[in-house]
């Protein structure tokens, strides 16, 4: 007989999604029923943490464009789930939460969990998705699972969830009576694109024709509109400076001559200086958030300013652009790109490259430190000199995320890292990998952590050694929350609470993996990182290399100047709350 979970298999399947992450419930066992009827087309991978199963779906979504699918049973399965929807949401990414919930006539007794697990689920994902609902009917099921696919590809685009009582999944589906069909628009995101009016294009033209100096950033809307080959084709033609948002990372080859890197405190030290002296900024598919645009300080107010973007709400909100292009990325590229002449400015590229070749001579000492404990960008150089074009880099938060924006660089256009940098909370490494490597089988991922970030998500390591993935897990462990840390030293000089070791206690992450099935190797020398990292890479299956490294060391170059001067840069006292600065009409070039 076939059942509900038959249909929403079906569905899922007819929408090209091959992956659902998730664990089971007594509720939603009718869905994994159905799934296992149709291997051919879809599978379920079993996670050990339903947090991880949306960060799993997440990293699926980046790497696909389509809706990353998770699943979990009601109440204690629903609300491990925030984690990963806030992630989604805030950097526009694709996502259906497929979550069980009790019987249509036990509703009104899930008040305080009379109806055990109960809770008022609508509410509750309502705050953290774009949209979610709670399916009334076995009739209305398809006409709602095509609603979360739209829902969910349409600029902007975002996570949702859909909310399936036990006795719905359950019930009998006759085909005759409920049909099914997708709307294949709603396959990958995004569902529609719009152009920009001609008007706006002729000014940007213009604008960028009368600058000196103009800089491109590039951010996560890029690889939202799968426009890195427009981006890049507009980098070149542009005459001037390409920088990009931690998750636009990929837009362009950092290799490029025009390419300074990451634009973010724990990003390019080449990228932060020359943004200051750019005359014109265009902002491209980045909402100018609080790290990329340096404490909103950005742009300066002499800077004339474009935006690109789909979303309205980002054009004037935390400064008045010069231009503003409302539109899909990709359209809004491509029309540049045909209407721009090709830009030459021989002495801003100048500039660029000696401020580039001054970032790379501060990197050098760092990487050629035979400092004990080692310096994490000597082992990041060590893992790019080992990467191949085709694998893909998982950061955490923290940072890692400097440590592999610095030293880690992308060397083609595409997505080939992955950030979590919508919420930017720890424990996002691990299960993202377990997604990337189900959803590309045969490519490398490689994930970088710190032990802080790693601890979040250990027992996940078993899924990837379940699985045999070809995961290579790099542990960066200084015994600390690193950040926390820091912001102790600087403001209170008391670190305690920021300290994962003890006298009796040196957590050994290498060993843990090897008794979850792994290859885990420990490192606390320079000469044996080399061999170490030679032996995870060529494994055929999960590794972990634990890597002992210096606790002082920071990507964050406000805080490295401070150290190689020896005193103190003006800071905020403890408690400040950084103030969005003064909104301001940006000008036009003279």
């Amino acid at each position: 007989m076939a059942h509900m979970g038959d249909l929403v298999a079906e569905m899922l399947a007819q929408y090209g999604v091959e992956l659902v992450f998730g664990m089971p419930g007594g509720q939603t066992t009718a869905l994994h029923d159905g799934i296992s009827r149709r291997t051919d087309r879809i599978r379920h991978v079993l996670m050990r943490d339903e947090r991880n199963a949306a960060y799993a779906a997440d990293a699926y979504a980046r790497l696909t464009g389509k809706p990353g699918v998770c699943d979990v049973t009601v109440g204690p399965g629903a609300n491990l789930l925030p984690a990963g929807f806030i992630e989604a949401l805030n950097a526009s990414v694709p996502m259906i939460g497929i979550v069980g919930e009790l019987p249509l006539d036990w509703l009104s007794l899930k008040d305080k969990g009379i109806a055990s697990q109960g809770f008022d689920q609508l509410s509750f994902f309502k705050t953290i998705t774009k949209d979610s609902w709670l399916v009334p009917s076995k009739a209305a099921l398809p006409d709602l699972i095509r609603t979360a696919f739209r829902v969910a590809t349409s600029p902007r685009p975002g996570p949702v969830a859909l909310i399936i009582p036990h006795d719905i999944f359950d019930a009998e589906w006759n085909e005759d009576e409920i049909k099914i069909g997708i709307d294949k628009r709603a396959i990958q995101a995004p569902f529609l694109r719009s152009a920009p009016v001609a008007s706006s294009v002729a000014d940007a033209v213009a604008l960028i024709e009368r600058a000196q100096r103009p800089a491109v950033v590039f951010g996560g809307g890029v690889h939202g509109a799968l426009a890195c080959n427009e981006a890049t084709a507009f980098a070149e033609k542009l005459g001037g400076l390409a920088v990009t948002s931690l998750t636009g990372r990929g837009s362009v080859p950092e290799t490029a001559a025009y390419a300074a890197g990451t634009l973010n405190p724990l990003g390019s030290w080449a990228a932060i200086e020359l943004i200051k002296e750019a005359d014109l900024i265009i902002w491209c598919g980045s909402k100018a958030s609080q790290n990329t645009a340096l404490n909103w300080t950005l742009p300066l107010p002499e800077q004339a300013t474009i935006t690109i973007d789909i979303d309205p709400n980002e054009h004037g909100r935390t400064f008045l652009p010069t231009v503003a292009m409302f539109s899909d990325v990709r359209e809004a590229l491509t029309l540049l790109n045909a209407a721009l002449p090709p830009q030459t400015r021989p002495e801003w590229a100048a500039r660029i490259a000696e401020v580039k070749a001054e970032g790379e001579r501060q990197k050098r000492s760092e990487i050629e430190s035979e400092q004990l404990p080692l310096h994490p960008a000597r082992v990041m150089d060590e893992v790019a000199a080992r990467l191949e074009s085709s694998d893909i880099v998982v950061s955490d938060a923290s940072f890692s995320a400097g440590w592999i924006a610095n030293y880690i660089p992308t060397t083609r256009a595409g997505r080939s890292v992955l950030y979590a940098r919508g919420q930017g909370g720890l424990g996002y490494a691990i299960p993202a990998a377990i997604g990337a490597a189900e959803t590309l089988p045969g490519t490398r991922i490689v994930t970088v952590a710190g032990d802080g970030a790693f601890s979040y998500t250990i027992g996940e390591l078993a899924t990837q050694a379940q699985r045999n993935q070809k995961v290579v897990n790099v542990v960066l462990n200084n015994g600390r929350l690193g950040w926390i840390q820091l912001w102790q030293d600087i403001f209170f000089k008391n670190v305690q609470s920021a300290l994962l070791e003890s006298q009796s206690c040196h957590p050994n992450f290498a060993a843990a993996a090897t008794g979850l099935g792994l290859m885990g190797i420990y490192v606390e020398k320079p000469d044996e990182l080399g061999a170490a990292l030679d032996a995870a890479f060529a494994y055929d299956g999960p590794s972990v290399v634990e890597v002992r490294v210096d606790d002082l060391a920071t990507p964050i170059h406000s805080f490295k100047r401070r150290l190689r001067e020896g005193g103190d840069t003006p800071r905020p006292r403890p408690g400040t709350v950084y103030k969005l600065r003064d909104w301001k009409i940006c000008p036009d070039l003279p």
